[in-house]
């Protein structure tokens, strides 16, 4: 079972602007967000010769990875620009990076050009501290969308009480107004100390994706989709540029559906 739900009637001819799509299970899921991955890659490549995806962590953004990676379809693998919309600040060797997982996932099995691939610093690299490695990720954004315009692509997933990348309900992170980039300390699931893109950062996306999984976040969902405040719910805050799409699965949309059948009633 594949449902679509449109949030608004604007559409776009290749990509619908605002929508939900609600399949069975995870993997039906992540077939779906890999799909939709590669197609907007695709496309955005055949429009201007590249393209840029900004990645995230968590077991609904590996899964997609590791879903493209058994159907890459047609993307130009040398052209593509890679960036993450968090990172723990952890050593580079720890399970914990998103980095590693994205590699082990994806990153090393297709042939990118390692010029164009832009990690966040580990804790063992160049910068002393979570806010030097966000300043200098900062910086490095402001230089790459100046140069080459918006990214494509931001894939993001939710955790249960709503928080995209490392951006949580009531922070200073999901309050943050012109930084691309900043520091996160004590965040409510470990490792607490983090580097994570903005809203405004995320807003630089032509295209959003959020994949979405489990009953625990269908309130969360219910409440983004429906306009809630992103200092209540950051994920609420993510919206492309051209598309913003909530790909789901039946339990995570439990909420949603019963508010859109209490809307037919």
């Amino acid at each position: 079972m594949s449902d679509r739900i449109e949030l608004h009637d604007e559409l776009g001819e290749e990509f619908p602007a605002n929508t939900v799509e609600v399949h069975d299970d995870k993997e039906l899921l992540a077939d779906a967000a890999a799909e939709r991955f590669v197609a907007v890659i695709v496309a955005a490549q055949a429009e201007r010769g590249n393209a840029s995806v900004s990645l995230t962590g968590g077991s609904d953004g590996i899964r997609l990875l590791e879903k493209v990676r058994q159907a890459p379809g047609d993307i130009d693998w040398s052209n593509l620009y890679v960036y993450w919309g968090d990172e723990r600040f952890v050593p580079s060797g720890d399970p914990d990076r998103n980095e590693l997982q994205a590699r082990e996932a994806l990153l090393d099995f297709v042939p990118l050009d390692p010029a164009k691939v832009f990690p966040i610093a580990a804790s063992d690299g160049p910068y002393g501290s979570p806010e030097e490695a966000a300043a200098a990720y900062a910086q490095l954004l402001h230089t790459e969308l100046d140069e080459r315009g918006d990214i494509d692509l931001t894939v993001l997933g939710m955790g249960p009480e709503g928080h995209i990348d490392s951006i949580f309900p009531h922070s200073p992170a999901v309050r943050e107004q012109t930084d691309y980039v900043v520091a996160v300390h004590d965040c409510p699931k470990p490792p607490p100390t983090r580097v994570s893109l903005t809203l405004p950062a995320v807003h630089r996306s032509r295209h959003v994706m959020l994949v979405v999984s489990g009953e625990g976040k269908a309130a969360a969902v219910a409440a983004a989709v429906n306009g809630a405040s992103p200092d209540d719910v950051p994920s609420a805050g993510a919206v492309g540029i051209e598309s913003t799409t909530w790909v789901i699965d039946e339990a995570a949309a439990t909420d949603l559906l019963v508010d859109i059948d209490d809307e037919e009633e």
